[in-house]
């Protein structure tokens, strides 16, 4: 059944595939990006769909979305997606976690406030919100959280432990949002690793790359690939997954681990070097092949959103492809 659904920063890598997929579903949707130029792009992107778009500058603003929430007809559903990625933090506080966090609560501070017909909320939350990299468990699932606190995010003076801390925290948060004010909207939060895939948003250049593809554009051109998880998540599945969960009734006040499973450098530089031969000869021989010392369960994603989980090769392949297209 079709429904009208809020879609938040809707300009970026994983939000613009969200998107395409709620169109193709037959949904209504208004999204929020940052600037018209944002806005106007994804309107040409999908000419004669039903999409409209409103601009929130500053997601971590005090009621920034009280407007957007409004809507005649009303919203049923609302995705968000929106959340700041990236490393060149500052001032952790300000740059990472306050983002986070307010962009977080403030959208479920205006639904509860201003948006009473909306069913359904889908928060992108991520691996950072579950791993613990010192000690980690045998197996990784949706009962597991990060053990960062607050002291150490503020302390932390690497922007990638800064970003896991936000991640956790934003989550809790909405967690505890739907605990303390019991609203009338089920929530379901996802929690992929890093995301690999096509590139279908807006980028003035290969240098306005989200954070993962950048490691394999920096794997194509022989520079050295900045450490991530060795789990990997194809942008398009997770998409699918973004609008399965306000169209299956059991996705309600689900949390799902969403992961494809492993992809290491070197499994990835294999990938390229078998399909790309052109590329091969710039592949460092220093890629990482370290396997993850857990497993993963990711059958409650399966089982639920029935999701079909692309291979690794299969990822690789369509985002090298896609760079190749941007000029890289």
């Amino acid at each position: 059944m079709a429904q009208k659904v809020l879609l938040t920063g809707g300009s970026g890598f994983l939000a613009t595939h969200v998107l395409k997929e709620l169109l193709q579903h037959g949904h209504e949707v208004v999204t929020t990006v940052r600037s018209d130029d944002k806005g106007r792009f994804l309107l040409n992107m999908f000419e004669g769909q039903p999409l409209t778009y409103t601009i929130v500058k500053d997601i971590s603003a005090e009621g920034a979305f009280d407007e957007a929430v409004k809507s005649d007809p009303p919203f049923d559903a609302v995705i968000h997606t929106a959340s700041p990625y990236h490393f060149d933090v500052k001032d952790n506080k300000r740059d990472m976690l306050d983002p986070a966090v307010n962009g977080t609560t403030g959208i479920l501070k205006a639904i509860t406030k201003g948006a009473k017909s909306v069913k359904h909320v889908v928060i992108t939350s991520s691996f950072a919100a579950i791993v613990n990299p010192s000690t980690p468990p045998k197996v990784y699932n949706e009962e597991t959280w990060s053990d960062m606190t607050w002291e150490k995010a503020l302390a932390a003076t690497e922007g990638g432990i800064v970003y896991r801390a936000s991640k956790a925290f934003a989550e809790k948060a909405a967690w505890d949002f739907v605990e303390t004010h019991k609203p009338t909207f089920a929530l379901t939060v996802l929690n992929p690793p890093l995301i690999y895939g096509p590139v279908i948003h807006q980028i003035a250049s290969l240098a306005g790359l989200n954070t993962s593809n950048k490691r394999i554009l920096n794997m194509m051109h022989g520079n050295p690939v900045s450490p991530g998880t060795p789990i990997f998540v194809d942008v398009r599945d997770l998409a699918l997954a973004h609008v399965r969960s306000i169209e299956v009734p059991e996705a309600a006040n689900q949390r799902f681990f969403f992961t494809a499973g492993i992809g290491t450098d070197k499994q990835m530089g294999d990938v390229i070097r078998k399909n790309f031969p052109d590329i091969a000869k710039n592949l460092r021989d220093d890629l990482s092949d370290t396997i993850p010392p857990y497993k993963f369960d990711n059958s409650k994603s399966i089982k639920i959103l029935g999701v079909k989980y692309r291979s690794l090769e299969a990822t690789i392949v369509d985002t090298v492809k896609s760079l190749q297209q941007l000029g890289a």
